[in-house]
């Protein structure tokens, strides 16, 4: 089924977690970033249009100046992610560049996607980047974010930026190779789910417990970002981004994800 989702788009979100993008060590892999830009690269020249949503900007920071790992203040962690963002761009710009591609780093919080003007300036830069062969990577705005206005987590960017362009498809990576009934880190007998044409009952049958090390959401936030593009008749694939050319694996049909069916 994920191999036939995205053989049917052409417009495909991909939204890759900290955890994803993150070596055993912590910071920003650039092998990772470099076989995924090459991944990407593949589905571009057969005409789909990609748009990138990236986590990692405090991890990317890390990376850059780990004296400031154990600071907590808020201050601190903002000003984290604005030496981290930099580094995060310059990275995704190392990974795109031996392939001739460019990239568009776009910056949001809630209260822009809650503003009607905004969100067509949003729109209508994305839809240029993407129309003149530019890969936009789309982060949260940590450095000004506030819980007032903060969208939370990356996978709900993910749906909103896929909504807000029209998209045919989402795909979530994360460090889970899509939904169980349990959560196979703790639970031996979790059981894997290939599909899901109903989120509702989808909740009631899965436990969900525990959250990963880097990022900011569980599962939880990954059934709440499927349930949202569902809605707008968006199906959303979830996998292991860590399996090797994860992206190609999906497309081949050699990688078993969850697809979350309109």
């Amino acid at each position: 089924m994920t191999a036939k989702l995205i053989a049917e788009a052409r417009k495909i979100v991909i939204k890759i977690g900290s955890n994803t993008l993150a070596g055993n060590n912590g910071r920003i892999s650039g092998s990772f970033l470099e076989s995924l830009a090459g991944q990407v690269t593949e589905l571009f020249r057969r005409n789909k249009q990609i748009v990138v949503v990236s986590s990692g900007a405090q991890v990317a920071g890390l990376s850059a100046l780990d004296k400031w790992e154990r600071k907590k203040d808020i201050h601190y962690r903002q000003a984290l992610c604005a030496v981290g963002q930099v580094e995060l761009m310059a990275a995704w710009q190392r990974a795109f560049a031996p392939y001739g591609l460019h990239i568009g780093q776009i910056l949001l919080t809630q209260d822009d996607f809650g503003d009607d003007f905004r969100s067509l300036n949003m729109r209508n830069t994305i839809f240029t980047l993407v129309d003149e062969g530019i890969i936009p990577i789309i982060n949260e705005n940590d450095t000004v974010g506030v819980e007032e206005i903060k969208i939370g987590d990356n996978d709900t960017l993910a749906a909103q930026s896929a909504i807000l362009w029209s998209a045919d498809l989402v795909i979530l990576f994360s460090d889970v190779n899509g939904l169980y009934t349990k959560n196979p880190k703790i639970h031996s007998d979790a059981e894997f789910i290939t599909e899901v044409k109903d989120i509702a009952s989808a909740r009631t049958s899965v436990s969900i417990d525990g959250v990963n090390n880097f990022g900011t959401g569980g599962i939880a936030t990954k059934l709440d970002a499927a349930q949202l593009c569902v809605s707008y008749a968006i199906p959303v694939i979830l996998a292991n981004g860590g399996f090797p050319r994860a992206l190609a694996a999906l497309a081949e049909g050699t990688l078993q994800g969850t697809a979350f069916l309109v």
